[in-house]
């Protein structure tokens, strides 16, 4: 039996499963997890509209659930007269990393063998939370542009022209925080629940996966939110 504080120093996070496509080298676990996110939460669309009803039902009454929950956030965060357009948008970035982080606690990925590297959320890679952090970035300037031209760029002389550094800072921390923030914790609970299995694989790594659960749901609306609040902070108008 292998000592147990060998299996701890084989937790691995930075081993990747490449695929070459001519020159480029794309991260395979990551492509592979996410298409069964995204065929989770097609498979639950599907469910949920394929037979519409006056009075919601099953996967009906689930799907108008998430909807309105999307919706509130977005009215919340937008304000009354933007949110609608965005919702979309918001609904697909809360939907990706909820599923995403959720198959990472719940889908046993690790009993799957793969050449190098082993599957995990796709929130998991650094890459994938950066790319949806920098779709927040495009969504926010694009809603700001959209709705005021380029008095928009007004924003980073607002209060005063000395303060134009800073709030030029301030948009490049902020995808650098989301997707940090977003990628720092599940990859903390995954190798904390790694860990655990480990050294004692019973009873005790049960709280901490359903504690992992319970947080991976909390930065999926923490994402959202802060989505939402960055767009409504750019169409905001200011008097």
């Amino acid at each position: 039996m292998m000592n147990p504080l060998l299996e701890i120093a084989e937790v691995s996070v930075g081993q990747h499963y490449y695929w070459n496509i001519g020159e480029y080298q794309l991260h395979g676990q990551v492509l592979i997890t996410s298409w069964v996110v995204l065929a989770i939460i097609f498979t639950l669309s599907f469910l949920g509209n394929r037979d519409l009803k006056t009075t919601p039902e099953g996967f009906q009454n689930f799907n108008e659930f998430v909807t309105e929950f999307v919706r509130d956030l977005a009215k919340t965060q937008i304000g009354e007269h933007d949110y609608l357009s965005w919702v979309p948008f918001l609904g697909t970035i809360f939907l990706f990393i909820f599923v995403s982080n959720w198959s990472g606690a719940l889908l046993p990925y690790h009993l799957i063998e793969i050449p190098n590297g082993e599957l995990a959320a796709p929130t998991n890679d650094i890459n994938t939370t950066v790319a949806l952090a920098l779709l927040t970035s495009i969504s926010y300037f694009y809603a700001g542009i959209s709705k005021k031209g380029l008095g928009y760029f007004k924003r980073y002389v607002s209060p005063a022209a000395f303060l134009l550094p800073i709030n030029v800072l301030e948009d490049f921390s902020k995808p650098l925080s989301l997707s940090f923030r977003l990628f720092g914790n599940i990859l903390a609970d995954e190798l904390v629940v790694g860990v655990l299995v480990s050294l004692i694989p019973l009873i005790v790594p049960i709280p901490v996966m359903l504690l992992g659960v319970f947080t991976s749901a909390i930065q999926a609306l923490v994402f959202a939110t802060l989505a939402g609040a960055y767009i409504g902070e750019a169409v905001e108008e200011h008097h």
